[in-house]
């Protein structure tokens, strides 16, 4: 999950993604000072060894 946090004068707002290219083509029409933010889970699947 990537989360955009964005800070102006009297607003801080979060937008959730689920894909880094979903981030990054909103990260330049979202106005104001902006962190982009990989957030993993530690049950994610991807993450998780098969046996």
């Amino acid at each position: 999950m990537w989360i955009i946090t964005s800070y102006s004068k009297n607003n801080i707002q979060m937008f959730e993604f689920d894909t880094e290219k979903e981030a990054d083509e909103a990260l330049g029409k979202i106005q104001g000072y902006k962190i982009l933010s990989n957030i993993v889970y530690f049950n994610d699947s991807y993450l998780v060894e098969s046996y």
